[in-house]
């Protein structure tokens, strides 16, 4: 895709399955990849599979949840690879648990990490954007945002949130040359999918639920993600913001 070659991009959650598979595509794109993720084992992994590819990529230990973390992770980002022109935020976490039987510690961690964390991305990296008035920002939201999920009302409710956000600041931001767009997974196989499925109680029931519900008859693999989110992210995007694609192989068909 247009665009893409020697950009600096950062993916949170960059060491998971989605995460990782948006930082390696954007690595055979021709960016310079700033691996973030809580885990530094994992985002270093990430790293070593693009460098080891030809690649350019950096990883860095950073917590979204901690905003003056966020400042240092963006700094040493910026240091290392270059100002910031691309944001992904892509990190998260969820609980599957009806939400009478959750407690107000869950929702806080919900809503730390599904929403503040991108409030926090979200403002140490624009003001960079803005001076060199560019920039493309993709919010990684959920299905559960737009359709809404049993099991899930808090993790739905943060990433609703994350959409009216998302369009919100694509509007304020739109003249300076920054989009904003949100891409809305569905089920995906991914070590987020897998816990989900554990705290049903019925893992292969729940799955096999899903893989009924999708049109296309399976469910979702990290690699399903980074076309879209590459796209929202290059040049052939570039009159596009404040969009939402669910990325769901027909799971939800919702306007």
């Amino acid at each position: 895709m247009r665009g893409l070659q020697d950009k600096t991009v950062i993916v949170t959650g960059g060491g998971g399955g989605i995460g990782g598979a948006t930082c390696r595509r954007f690595g055979e794109a021709g960016a310079r990849v700033a691996v973030f993720d809580i885990n530094t084992e994992s985002a270093a992994q990430t790293a070593a599979d693009i460098t080891t590819a030809g690649g350019v990529a950096q990883a860095f230990r950073c917590d979204i949840t901690d905003y003056a973390e966020v400042q240092s992770a963006v700094g040493a980002a910026a240091a290392a690879l270059g100002p910031i022109d691309i944001l992904i935020n892509n990190a998260g976490w969820d609980v599957f648990r009806l939400f009478k039987d959750t407690t107000p510690d869950q929702w806080q961690k919900l809503i730390a990490i599904n929403l503040v964390g991108a409030f926090n991305m979200h403002h140490v990296v624009l003001p960079g954007m803005l001076e060199r008035r560019r920039g493309r920002i993709v919010n990684i939201a959920s299905d559960a945002a737009r359709v809404g999920s049993s099991g899930e009302a808090v993790y739905a409710a943060c990433k609703s949130g994350l959409v009216g956000f998302s369009k919100t600041i694509a509007r304020e931001h739109a003249r300076h040359g920054i989009t904003v767009n949100v891409v809305c997974p569905g089920a995906t196989n991914t070590a987020l999918f897998a816990d989900y499925k554990q705290g049903a109680g019925n893992p292969e029931k729940l799955e096999e639920a899903f893989r009924r519900a999708t049109p296309m008859g399976r469910i979702g693999e990290p690699d399903d993600l980074p076309g879209a989110i590459l796209f929202f992210a290059s040049d052939e995007a570039a009159y596009i913001t404040g969009q939402v694609l669910s990325v769901s192989g027909g799971l939800t068909m919702a306007g």
